[in-house]
């Protein structure tokens, strides 16, 4: 049975999760993943099962959310949908390689990984010093060879993908920021469902998992974060609208920046308490 603290603990992830999606376009797995790892870790779960149960069970919680957030955004008509689509269907069969990866990998590269990846991308996005004032045109080819990376990442490292996807589209592809945190929402749709349900089917048969899993997926932690994350991202959308681009892209860096350093060890490492 869940304790009063833990709970109080998921819903306030779910709720700050839900507004860095709707804001940013990402998916807040980089905030549920850490969090969500700690817990299955102090209730005694070996790192190697914490972290894939923290890798499926944010992504359960980033289905839900980022469909919430996308319906935020459309409202808004800041939705590219031919990108979306591309770059979704890319997305699907790589993020399917990086969770099965994610299952037979041990649990410390993952972290750092996971770490290293978020770093970059919140740098590349902050210190982007051009932006398309509209959407240009981009290939077909583009998008799908950018699925990929993105998709595999979110399988790997249990986030929607929206992490990395933020910096391709505006530094690389010259999407306006507003348009690329809409756009995000979609495909992060489509990492995050191939994602989970890989992870569903290589959890399957694996002993000592909690009592309400699927696989590696713990519906009951999922349910409680989607429940705080989805109206959390409504308004998240709604806000993100009423902000200059350059701070959206602040908040990415300095959030992206913590969390890079917190799971690549920077902060163990300088006993630094955060």
């Amino acid at each position: 049975m869940i304790d009063l603290l833990t709970l109080l603990v998921l819903v306030l992830v779910g709720v700050f999760a839900g507004l860095l999606s709707g804001m940013l376009g990402v998916g807040g797995g980089f905030i549920m993943v850490p969090v969500q790892f700690w817990l299955y870790s102090v209730s005694g779960y070996p790192d190697e099962v914490a972290l894939r149960l923290a890798f499926a069970t944010s992504l359960a919680v980033i289905l839900p959310t980022a469909l919430s957030s996308a319906i935020g955004h459309q409202r808004k008509g800041a939705v590219v949908w031919r990108a979306g689509a591309l770059l979704g269907a890319a997305a699907v069969p790589a993020a399917v390689s990086g969770a099965w990866l994610a299952t037979v990998l041990p649990a410390t590269p993952l972290e750092v990984f996971f770490g290293l990846v978020v770093l970059v991308a919140g740098a590349r996005t902050f210190f982007a010093t051009t932006e398309s004032a509209e959407v240009p045109a981009v290939p077909a080819t583009r998008y799908l060879l950018w699925g990929v990376p993105v998709g595999l990442v979110s399988g790997l490292a249990g986030i929607g993908g929206g992490v990395i996807l933020v910096p391709i589209l505006t530094v690389i592809l010259r999407f306006p920021m507003h348009r690329a945190v809409a756009t995000s929402t979609v495909v992060m749709l489509c990492a995050a469902s191939s994602g989970l349900v890989t992870y569903m089917l290589l959890g399957q048969g694996v002993a000592g998992l909690p009592p309400l899993a699927v696989g590696y997926a713990d519906l009951f932690q999922a349910a409680v974060l989607a429940a705080a994350s989805i109206p959390a991202a409504q308004a998240g959308a709604l806000i993100s609208h009423r902000m200059p681009a350059r701070f959206l892209k602040g908040m990415f860096a300095v959030l992206t920046t913590y969390i890079g350093l917190h799971m690549t060890g920077v902060f163990s490492a300088l006993g630094l308490p955060l």
